[in-house]
């Protein structure tokens, strides 16, 4: 079900998701200021737009408000995980190789412990009242650590042993690697976090 205030949410979520967009932007070559101080009021925007389409398929598949909150709050770990990346990368000049599994775990790692007070408190709305609020933080971390060889093993794969991506600029490359990798790790997270995780939590809490 998706309330009133799920829509607040959804915008400060989509405003932050911007903010943390703007090293990434900045690093595939947009530098117009314009542009890039317009990126957290699109997130806002977008991610609105999002929560309300999932309230109105949730009418009849109630698991969509659910995939709604949830791709809003990937959207914002995922663009906090780009931006440190490329933030990392552009300081140590590190775009490919065996060590930029190393660089690609410092985003993630903040996105984690991100994601995991979204997920818990507002996805999946968590509110067990006799169990402190980290309680179910390690079975998260050891869902998500597994998210974590499956992100960075496609980051290290995409951008170093298969030719198909060769042909393009280190950049575009290491960012498009990313993007298949989050595409994979934010399936397996959903299911992990639905299915062991947050199980016991009430889908009308």
């Amino acid at each position: 079900m998706t309330r009133k205030i799920d829509y607040a949410i959804g915008g400060l979520v989509g405003f932050f998701a911007g903010v943390a967009a703007i090293p990434t932007a900045y690093a595939v070559g947009v530098h117009a200021p314009l542009v890039l101080l317009a990126l957290p009021w699109v997130g806002a925007v977008c991610i609105v737009a999002g929560v309300w389409l999932g309230g109105l398929l949730s009418r009849w598949m109630p698991v969509f408000a659910q995939l709604a909150r949830f791709a809003a709050v990937g959207i914002l770990n995922t663009a906090i995980d780009f931006g440190v990346l490329n933030l990392v990368s552009r300081a140590l000049g590190i775009t490919a190789g065996f060590i930029l599994g190393g660089v690609n775990i410092p985003g993630f790692a903040v996105a984690v412990v991100n994601s995991y007070f979204w997920n818990k408190l507002w996805v999946f709305r968590d509110h067990r009242q006799d169990q402190p609020v980290m309680s179910d933080f390690p079975t998260f971390f050891a869902v998500t650590l597994v998210g974590v060889g499956i992100n960075s093993g496609l980051v290290i794969l995409l951008t170093t042993y298969l030719p198909i991506l060769s042909g393009l600029a280190p950049s575009a490359r290491l960012n498009l690697a990313k993007i298949v990798a989050t595409m994979a790790t934010l399936i397996w997270n959903f299911l992990g976090y639905k299915l062991v995780v947050f199980r016991r939590s009430s889908p009308t809490a």
